[in-house]
């Protein structure tokens, strides 16, 4: 079932996605390293799901200041350590922690876990297209992610490719043409609205995956309105497997 007219469009050829948070579950993941890091090392005083909160803000905000045109570009990997390294200063613990210890802990954005249907869902994909990243997290943060959480695609595609953040048009194009495909034969896999806009705005067909857990919310928030926009709403990555008629 596809939510949308699709009349007359034909199948995509390749499926790219969103990881975090559409395939990876970073906050669940994040705060658990978090609270082993902190119990190593003595740290009782921080609340370390609102610092994983304000980490992860801290991608964000930085990812929209370089699509704006302001400041250098810079990696994920290095936005992640500049915040995590101001967040250490502002809970006063920097100073005592081995910089060999801050930079592991930053590297667990590499070790995220995916969701439980993750695994499965994207191998019945491929078993029909293509399918492949497109994130905003560097290419080697996504190749050790995918080992991690057995991840199987058939390429990676990032930000750091184009020197652009998505929404940036460029991501997407350059994504498309690197497959060799038309936009309109390939199909924007995401959790968030904003991306699958942006996505629909230069052709591509669009997925919504459903994760209401991804802030810390509860699992059984009902699909919200604005999925019946888009192409195919599901509720996982095996739904939209279904979906698509995949084995």
């Amino acid at each position: 079932m596809s939510n949308g007219d699709t009349s007359g469009r034909t199948d995509p050829v390749a499926l790219v996605f969103d990881v975090f948070g559409t395939v990876v579950d970073w906050r669940t993941s994040v705060v658990k390293e978090l609270t082993r890091f902190g119990r190593e090392h003595g740290i009782a005083t921080v609340d370390w799901t609102t610092f994983a909160d304000e980490w992860r803000a801290g991608y964000g905000s930085a990812c929209r200041e370089m699509s704006r045109g302001h400041g250098r570009w810079r990696i994920v990997d290095e936005i992640h350590r500049a915040k995590l390294d101001e967040l250490a200063d502002k809970h006063g613990f920097r100073g005592s922690v081995d910089d060999a210890d801050l930079a592991d802990l930053n590297r667990v954005w590499h070790r995220l876990d995916g969701w439980p249907d993750s695994p499965s869902g994207l191998s019945r994909l491929k078993s029909r297209f293509t399918i492949a990243t497109l994130s905003n997290g560097n290419v080697g943060l996504l190749v050790n992610m995918a080992k991690h959480a057995g991840l199987p695609w058939d390429a990676i595609f990032s930000a750091d490719i184009v020197g652009a953040y998505k929404p940036n048009p460029r991501v997407y194009s350059t994504a498309c043409r690197m497959l060799g495909l038309q936009n309109d034969q390939v199909m924007m896999v995401a959790a968030h609205s904003g991306d699958l806009d942006a996505a629909a705005s230069l052709g591509l067909r669009t997925a919504f995956v459903h994760r209401p857990a991804e802030q810390g919310g509860a699992g059984d928030t009902p699909m919200p309105d604005f999925a019946s926009t888009f192409d195919y709403a599901a509720s996982d990555l095996n739904h939209l497997a279904d979906m698509l008629g995949c084995d």
